[in-house]
């Protein structure tokens, strides 16, 4: 069988966009009717003045149904990716661009996998984007958000951080970010488990009342489990002592 891809390209990725947000479609499809379906599906996706038709009607061979699993591939799905790529090559599908978090990462590429037939394969070239997860790295710049010795009460320090990590999270809008609390290992691991959960909540809480939705907030604790540093010197103890911010799905 002679195969042609049938390329799906979203915003960067066409040299040819002038609009933003704009998808081309561009390869051969073995009929008019093919063609005509492909479109109608990205036009009621990403709506009709963003799609650029570059599809040609060629001779060319597909697999059975071919057109339906196409267009299976076409949901608001793909709106989540940016500067993105699908890729439709007989029954290899290849899909490219970043994302917002690990989770929807995975999560595009296993809902391709059930729609389509155990006949395809689907490669997961997804990455997550830097750019939301940079805005919280530079922000919190490697401080440690501080907490009265042993309570989960923040200082007037770990406050201040805060109200600059609250202030960073309002550009995200509205996207969910993970606060993971951790600590050394000095007790019981138990007991910091709690008091790494505990401090993940006052974190969120203190957030909430700067106006953060609380909903777009996780607390988790992780207790001693992800240390940064060697427990064995203060230095390392003190880094060790944190509160992560990660975007979460």
């Amino acid at each position: 069988m002679r195969y042609l891809p049938l390329l799906l390209l979203c915003a960067a990725f066409a040299a040819q966009a002038q609009v933003p947000g704009q998808v081309v479609a561009s390869g051969t499809v073995a009929d008019e009717a093919s063609k005509a379906a492909v479109l109608a599906k990205l036009r009621e996706v990403y709506g009709a003045d963003k799609v650029l038709d570059q599809i040609n009607v060629g001779q060319v061979t597909t697999p059975a149904n071919w057109s339906d699993y196409v267009q299976k591939l076409i949901t608001p799905d793909l709106k989540q990716v940016s500067r993105g790529q699908l890729k439709i090559d007989g029954t290899t599908v290849s899909v490219r661009g970043e994302v917002a978090n690990e989770a929807q990462r995975q999560r595009i590429a296993s809902d391709f996998a059930t729609r389509l037939n155990p006949t395809y394969t689907v490669t997961n070239g997804l990455r997550v984007s830097a750019a939301d997860q940079g805005v919280l790295d530079r922000t919190l710049a490697n401080r440690i958000v501080e907490f009265e010795s042993g309570q989960a009460v923040l200082t007037p320090t770990g406050r201040a951080i805060l109200d600059e990590m609250g202030a960073a999270m309002l550009k995200l809008k509205g996207q969910k970010v993970e606060i993971i609390g951790h600590t050394d290992n000095v007790g019981l691991r138990a007991s910091n488990q709690n008091l790494s959960q505990a401090r993940a909540e006052a974190v969120r809480n203190y957030l909430t009342g700067k106006g953060i939705a609380a909903e777009t907030l996780i607390a988790s604790g992780s207790g001693p489990d992800r240390p940064i540093a060697s427990n064995d010197t203060v230095e390392g103890r003190a880094r060790n002592r944190r509160i992560e911010f990660r975007m979460a799905q």
